[in-house]
């Protein structure tokens, strides 16, 4: 019985520290994330990711980065060009790469998906960004 209690405390234990090394590791990542992002993404999505209207889409409440989140990491890795529908309007811009590596891209997804009212479930990590392939 003994054994089966420490068995049961240590996973729950392991599982606590685990559950906050995460969070931090998430919240150290959208600190990075915000750096990047104002140096690469405000001038065309703007400080309050609503982007502009027809030309530039938002990031602010977007059912496109919430639905799309690959295809969102695809444009930050390679660009994006052609039609995308966001909340219902359809943009037709030009997005060149930003020559960023996984890290960055992820960093900066984090923090897109944690801001301006945006919740997105999980952690994007560069794992999930070196995955991605033209």
């Amino acid at each position: 019985m003994k054994i089966f209690l420490f068995i049961v405390l240590s996973s729950i234990t392991t599982f606590g520290i685990f559950k906050i090394n995460n969070q931090d590791k998430l919240k150290e990542s959208i600190a990075r994330g915000q750096e990047i992002y104002t140096d690469f993404c405000i001038n065309c999505h703007m400080a309050d990711g609503k982007g502009v209207e027809k030309t530039f889409p938002p990031l602010a409440g977007s059912d496109y980065l919430l639905n799309k989140q690959e295809a969102s990491i695809h444009g930050i890795k390679f660009g994006q060009e052609g039609e995308i529908a966001v909340n219902g309007v359809v943009y037709n811009s030009y997005m060149a790469p930003m020559g960023l590596d996984d890290e960055e891209i992820a960093d900066v997804m984090n923090y897109i998906n944690n801001s301006w009212g945006n919740a997105v479930e999980g952690m994007v990590t560069q794992e999930n960004v070196a995955a991605i392939k033209k």
